[in-house]
């Protein structure tokens, strides 16, 4: 017997204007068209939420955000170039420490071999410690006559095909803040108590399996090895060595998680979004009119917007205008996210518009969410060739142009995962069955992220 229906609670709007952050035009936004929201089922459960959230202490400090606007201004003028990578969506249940040290992991791994292979710094940044919200194309998802909420990502309501699990609850985000704050808890232990130090560049591949990749990896750790020791015969100082700067960055998809956790810096006066260093708009939600822009417009946070293959030179300039009016190096990051099929006829005229607007965004690839298809037997994948098709379009396009190619943007995972098709090593769809994890996009697993790094320290030194 087909079951009833059952929809989304009748959605409410919030009027909270509780938090410690107290700034002219933070909450101009309510009265502003937002999309991507929850229904929340408890008016009462939310406003104690948002109350509670408002005086917790901030998860990230101005400080630290301060100092990665600095670095990614290196980027956008060639001097650096950014690493950004994470899973699709972050759950409570995978926040373990081996998941989170193995995500660490590889992009360490990815990082040595930019740096050591393009001789450039690089900025090392997880989608991790806040990237619990995602951006649906439906409200409601149907299976055998039964129709439920969407899964909207952990902070928003449960991965289970029950109406308990998919009410929207407003507890959720305290449990995303805590759990945010015991990833970044361990990020700073990995990165800065000695499982970053450069000389265990060997130990970052052990437990995994031998394949070219790896193979690639452990010859370049053998040639750090020997610089390593002729440093050490000079008598350098390794304390730099043993640790790196590490930033957190999220999708700030969901506006009353993100407006309760802005604070006011007691340096400046200035609010900051102290849930996370970096926070991006995403290709559904940057609508020049709309709230996301007009919230993060009014934040310190460097921040970031996904473009498609339908924007414009005008659209980009429009956002340069409403985000970073004063042209402030390190601002504003575009992260452009346009298909392998389009990159090199979309991607050009963009870039030139804002190039002769003398604006100086930084430019960052983002190669997975323009490549996404369905496998035969039916699930959510994309192919290694056309990531990589996609960031060749990319380098190729600023190399054309003489501007800098200055980021690169992963769905990845530490683990060994089978979730896009292809690499050295080929994960075929019956690899699926048995390896498929995400709950939302698939990811490159770690071998594939490693092969990634190697093509990007290709494309970084050519001429």
């Amino acid at each position: 017997m087909t079951q009833l229906s059952t929809p989304p609670p009748a959605p409410f709007t919030s009027t909270s204007q509780s938090g410690a952050a107290d700034y002219p035009g933070l909450d101009e936004w309510r009265s502003l068209p937002v999309s991507q929201q929850p229904s929340w089922s408890d008016a009462d459960a939310f406003e104690r939420s948002v109350a509670e959230l408002s005086i917790l202490p901030p998860l990230v400090f101005a400080g630290e955000v301060d100092l990665l606007r600095h670095r990614l201004a290196d980027a956008a003028q060639g001097r650096a170039f950014l690493l950004q990578g994470g899973d699709c969506a972050e759950t409570f249940e995978a926040a373990t420490a081996d998941r989170i040290s193995g995500r660490i992991r590889t992009i360490l791994q990815m990082a040595v071999v930019l740096t050591y292979g393009a001789a450039m710094p690089v900025i090392k940044m997880g989608r991790m410690a806040g990237q619990f919200a995602k951006p649906r194309s439906s409200d409601v998802e149907t299976r055998e006559g039964v129709t439920l909420p969407a899964y909207r990502g952990d902070i928003v309501n449960g991965y289970d095909f029950t109406p308990e699990s998919r009410a929207h609850d407003p507890r959720r985000m305290l449990q995303a803040y805590h759990t945010s704050a015991a990833t970044l808890n361990l990020i700073r232990a990995f990165t800065q108590g000695g499982f970053a130090d450069l000389r265990l560049v060997h130990a970052w591949n052990q437990g995994f399996t031998r394949n070219p990749a790896h193979a690639r990896y452990e010859s370049l750790a053998r040639e750090i090895d020997r610089a390593v020791k002729f440093m050490d015969s000079c008598g350098a100082d390794f304390e730099a060595l043993k640790r790196v700067e590490f930033f957190a960055s999220h999708e700030a998809l969901l506006l009353d998680y993100e407006r309760a956790l802005t604070r006011i810096d007691s340096r400046t006066g200035l609010p900051y979004d102290t849930s996370g260093h970096f926070l991006w708009i995403g290709e559904r939600t940057r609508d020049l009119e709309h709230a996301h822009v007009d919230f993060l417009s009014r934040v310190r946070n460097p921040i970031g917007v996904k473009l498609g293959p339908n924007v414009t030179g005008d659209d980009a300039l429009r956002l340069i205008d409403k985000l970073d009016p004063e042209r402030e190096p390190g601002r504003l990051t575009f992260i452009t996210r346009m298909g392998a099929k389009n990159i090199r006829e979309k991607l050009p005229p963009v870039v030139e518009k804002v190039t002769a607007s003398g604006a100086q965004v930084l430019w960052v690839t983002d190669p997975m969410h323009g490549n996404t298809v369905t496998s035969r037997n039916g699930y959510k994948t994309r192919r290694f060739d056309d990531v990589v098709d996609e960031v060749r379009g990319f380098f190729d396009v600023h190399h054309a142009l003489g501007t800098v190619p200055g980021g690169l943007h992963m769905e990845m995972t530490g683990d060994d995962v089978a979730e896009c098709l292809g690499g050295s090593d080929p994960i075929d769809e019956a690899a699926f069955e048995d390896r498929y994890e995400s709950v939302c996009d698939p990811r490159l697993n770690h071998m594939q992220s490693l092969e990634m790094a190697f093509l990007v320290s290709e494309a970084l030194t050519r001429d």
